[in-house]
């Protein structure tokens, strides 16, 4: 806690420094977030937002099958029984991941190649932010969902071999957890729908 206490200070006080050298050096106009926005490609964007969007998916999903897998085993040595109804946990924390994979697929597809004289349009800025927002926030729900999911699942296999009876009680809670993913997916699903395919139509039409 303390070196990443640390390391952060460190990092708001050098971007600090920066940015004050830049104010009185006569150079502020360089540290322009909007300038940067409409320079940096739209294919960044768009790749940046599918890598993160399943990066941060099966992050989560190998997150909570390690939590969940861990307590499994731990408690099945000592009462058996919990070990094949448990493994629910598991599946519940693989379609984290499998919900990643399906948005980086549908993602993909609006890729398509566009020169770069006629990449910088609207319409393409448009589709590379929504696809970098849109992957952004289909992988941290996915994250969080797999954490919660993983912990719920631990703590579903221990109550399990202690008391039988608490396991439906708290799978009813580990459904609620997971559904978190699905609102990430349902998002993306929104944000990569209304978002066209990278094409060269528009400027073509601005330069007839």
């Amino acid at each position: 806690m303390g070196v990443a206490t640390y390391t952060s200070g460190l990092s708001a006080f050098i971007i600090v420094l920066i940015a004050l050298y830049l104010l009185f050096s006569g150079s502020a106009e360089s540290f322009n977030v909007g300038r940067f926005l409409e320079e940096s490609s739209p294919y960044m964007w768009a790749m940046v937002g599918v890598g993160l969007c399943i990066g941060l998916s099966v992050l989560g999903a190998g997150w909570g099958i390690f939590v969940t897998g861990s307590s499994i085993l731990g408690g099945g040595v000592r009462t058996p029984r919990i070990r094949t109804k448990n493994l629910i946990s598991i599946i519940f924390c693989e379609v984290v991941a499998i919900y990643g994979v399906i948005m980086a697929i549908i993602f993909s597809s609006k890729f398509a190649f566009v020169p770069e004289t006629e990449l910088y349009t609207p319409s393409n800025y448009y589709t590379g932010f929504a696809i970098f927002w849109g992957g952004l926030t289909v992988g941290f729900c996915n994250l969080l969902c797999g954490i919660s999911v993983g912990v719920t699942g631990s703590t579903a296999a221990l109550a399990d071999a202690a008391d039988p009876t608490l396991f439906v009680k708290i799978l009813i809670i580990e459904v609620f957890g997971s559904i978190m993913g699905l609102f990430g997916l349902i998002v993306g699903l929104l944000m990569s729908g209304k978002a066209e395919p990278f094409s060269a139509l528009q400027s073509a039409a601005v330069r007839i």
